[in-house]
């Protein structure tokens, strides 16, 4: 029997903390064709399934807390009572989609039986049909979902997942190596002290880290209509733009793809803001920022391997390359401040505290009226390769993320085959301006990716 590690049992802590929470995260696979048979649907999940342990797998909770909970076999386990069909109204649009998620969304998972549902949709407009497949958070993180969701797929050939963007530096680097140094003759008392010099500079740096941490969730917004408590009901939707665009831009700009899509969210909330009658204040948006500690060769273990940052997004400005600018330099500055490990080192310590004294200390803290932290982003590799089920090109794959913790809005970004996905979920009472949100991150993208075509603009200044 498996437990779980005190970051996985969080998840489930923090949604007992507030009854209109639900901490489940998924993905939607829209699917060209006409919607396969029920039957035959339901017997492919069975092939399928039991290479997926965690699926087959329910919980068993300690009184009390005295020891942490325990992955054990359903020994009931009916799949029948994990697959369900729905059809969406007419004409079967994106809006009716979207609506059928955001209440598929609401809905909490039966923790006597294991954690996951899918969702079959049908009546899609364009011929279509999808494929919702619904996670508890403490089962998986966003890879590892993600990874799941591919599973259940029909078998490709090769690695269908994305490899990293090449830069402008990146490629140089590739091309012309450096000729390395002559290596010196060893100095033991040398290495010594550059060893001991290493480590507490790296000691330094986690400290400060976990500082900037500590003040980013204790330091309350200055009055945010982001933050908040949050009703039982959601609303989703999703802008997908052309992955080539946004590669464009990281070339010309030396950024990565998670630079460009914070960029774009800070735009996104930065409209809101405006829309809202709100002034967009450097305070305004402290973001948390999932980071991935799962090692290459670990891609489908279950479970979440996560760290996090926590930087401001730069609402305060309204040019987008200012925008991409900051978003790298904090992104970087927050990297190498320690924040990553500082993360990573809290959860790894957590394993040596008794699991009654840690699930305590979580169980208050969740309880408590954060009001630090605006939104979540958190942004995952996806296929590169189109997916197919039941011989069916899987043409579009949109990421769902979570609220919880007074977190009003949560955004999900995913790459698949040619296009980057944003998911968005908000409170259905409190994110009622959610198109707002999408059509600012759409509007960024585009214009970034129209300044990224011009000759003249240079990238060389100073970063803030």
């Amino acid at each position: 029997m498996e437990q779980l590690n005190t970051l996985d049992a969080g998840f489930l802590m923090a949604e007992d903390s507030d009854r209109n929470v639900s901490l489940a995260i998924g993905g939607i696979a829209i699917i060209d064709g006409s919607v396969p048979n029920y039957g035959d649907f339901k017997d492919i999940l069975a092939e399928r399934i039991p290479a997926i342990p965690r699926c087959t797998q329910m919980l068993r909770t300690q009184p009390f807390d005295v020891g942490a909970p325990t992955w054990v076999d359903d020994p009931g386990f009916d799949l029948s009572r994990h697959v369900r069909r729905v059809a969406v109204p007419r004409p079967g649009d994106d809006t009716e989609l979207f609506r059928v998620v955001a209440d598929v969304l609401e809905r909490r998972l039966d923790r006597d039986r294991p954690l996951w549902e899918c969702w079959v949709i049908e009546g899609l407009k364009g011929n279509r049909w999808a494929m919702l497949m619904k996670i508890h958070h403490c089962m998986a993180d966003g890879i590892s979902a993600t990874r799941i969701l591919t599973r259940l797929c029909d078998d490709i050939d090769g690695d269908a997942f994305a490899a990293p963007v090449v830069t402008k530096r990146t490629a140089a680097q590739k091309h012309l190596k450096p000729v390395p140094d002559p290596k010196p003759r060893s100095n033991p008392l040398g290495d010594l002290w550059r060893t001991a010099t290493s480590i507490t500079d790296a000691a330094a740096r986690t400290v400060s880290g976990a500082a900037e941490i500590a003040t980013g969730l204790l330091r309350p917004n200055a009055g945010s209509s982001l933050v908040g408590p949050v009703s039982a009901m959601r609303r989703y939707r999703a802008v997908r733009v052309p992955l080539a665009d946004v590669e464009q831009i990281c070339r010309k700009f030396d950024v990565t793809i998670n630079d460009v899509a914070l960029a774009a969210i800070t735009e996104g909330f930065r409209c809101v803001l405006l829309h809202r009658g709100e002034e967009p204040r450097p305070d305004s948006l402290r973001t948390l920022v999932p980071v991935s500690v799962r090692s290459p060769d670990a891609p489908d273990k279950p479970g979440n391997r996560l760290s996090v940052m926590l930087p401001y997004l730069p609402v305060e400005h309204g040019d987008p390359i200012q925008q991409l600018r900051t978003v790298h330099s904090r992104l970087t500055r927050a990297k190498q401040g320690g924040q990553r490990q500082a993360g990573n080192m809290a959860v790894s310590a957590t394993s040596y505290v008794p699991f009654m004294l840690s699930s305590w200390v979580i169980r208050f803290l969740t309880r408590l009226p954060q009001r630090g932290i605006v939104t979540l982003a958190t942004n995952v590799a996806g296929p590169r390769r189109r997916l197919e089920m039941m011989g069916g090109n899987v043409a579009r794959l949109l990421p769902i993320p979570p609220i919880a913790l007074q977190l009003r809005t949560g955004v999900a970004v995913l790459s698949y085959a040619d296009d980057l996905v944003f998911g968005i979920t908000a409170d259905y009472d409190a994110g009622a301006d959610i198109d707002e949100l999408a059509d600012g991150i759409k509007i960024a993208v585009a214009r970034l990716d129209m300044l990224s075509q011009d000759s003249v603009l240079l990238f060389a200044k100073k970063s803030v």
